[in-house]
């Protein structure tokens, strides 16, 4: 397999605060190869999100990346001067936040903050930029690009704002797009076609994508691999159809049994118990314990490690550690 486009080696990133320091992201290991989706699903407060921020180092002050390497390309991006960073920023890594209406300036039109990134990150002239501007919404599926130039981000609705959000991420042609909940605030069928948008042009430009969501739906449409993510670590990782099919880690269980069914009605939702977890006063064990109805005295006191389920599965569960140790005993009892 050739060189990955981006490898995170054992990433820690805390935000201090008067009652002490906040993990938000606890060592967490992953790499990304070129034209590939990475999914990354929790609960809010897992760490999604700061990961990424970390990757781009965007982090709200006074949060701070602790330890651990961020190899864009064989550079380690968390060592470069802010010049440097600046430059990778919308050039090589761009990012699809959440929220267009709190990401786009209401003052200025849409046609000035796309031409002004473009400009920002490239060597292309006024004219340029705008022409640039023009093909980027044509991409995107912007119905009346012109007119959409002159327009303010209020005068759109809320899949024509996302759809600026991508066309802006996009513009500089980056290798890497981090997608943070990019449709969390639209309706289903604007959801889709958002998707389906993504993933047309990631085939059209080669580009590879890191997906952050709790929804599991978007997930699975997408992704060529998911990590599960709580408290700031990787409890379970794999192909789509290992995470969906053959889950390993009681959390990944929880939130798979609390997504809706189509079949079953009348069939209660079941929702994970109890509370996330304190990241001011991290567990010595595993973070999932106190909401695991599987929990053993090991859970409590010992971090499991990740276990190789098989070559394209690994899952952090002292629940698998003793099912394989039975599973040996019982080999051998034969």
């Amino acid at each position: 397999m050739s060189q990955p486009l981006l490898q995170v080696k054992d990433l820690h990133t805390s935000f201090p605060t008067e009652s002490g320091e906040v993990r938000a992201v606890n060592g967490i290991n992953f790499s990304l190869q070129r034209g590939r989706v990475l999914g990354i699903v929790g609960e809010s407060g897992s760490g999604k999100s700061v990961t990424a921020y970390s990757i781009l180092r965007i982090l709200d002050n006074p949060g701070k990346i602790t330890k651990g390497e961020i190899l864009f390309e064989d550079t380690d991006i968390v060592k470069l001067p802010q010049h440097q960073m600046r430059q990778i920023r919308g050039a090589k890594i761009s990012i699809i936040f959440q929220d267009p209406m709190t990401s786009l300036n209401p003052v200025y039109t849409v046609g000035n903050q796309l031409t002004e990134a473009i400009r920002l990150h490239t060597n292309r002239n006024r004219q340029q930029a705008q022409e640039r501007a023009l093909e980027m919404l044509e991409l995107v599926g912007v119905n009346e690009p012109h007119k959409r130039l002159k327009q303010y981000p209020y005068q759109l609705s809320g899949g024509m704002r996302q759809r600026v959000m991508i066309a802006m991420a996009l513009a500089c042609e980056p290798d890497i797009i981090i997608a943070d909940e990019p449709t969390t605030a639209l309706d289903v069928t604007i959801q889709a076609q958002i998707l389906e948008l993504m993933q047309e042009l990631k085939e059209k430009l080669g580009m590879a994508i890191i997906m952050i969501t709790h929804d599991l739906g978007v997930i699975a449409e997408m992704c060529d691999e998911i990590i599960v993510m709580y408290a700031g670590r990787v409890c379970e990782r794999g192909t789509a159809d290992e995470i969906f099919y053959n889950p390993r880690h009681e959390y990944t269980k929880g939130l798979l049994r609390s997504i809706p069914k189509m079949t079953a009605s009348k069939e209660r939702l079941t929702p994970i118990g109890g509370s996330p977890v304190d990241l001011l006063n991290m567990p010595k064990g595993c973070a999932f314990a106190a909401r695991c109805d599987r929990a053993m005295k090991i859970c409590l006191t010992e971090p499991p490690e990740e276990m190789v389920i098989n070559p394209e599965h690994r899952a952090a569960c002292w629940v698998n550690v003793k099912e394989g140790a039975m599973a040996q005993g019982g080999q051998h009892n034969g």
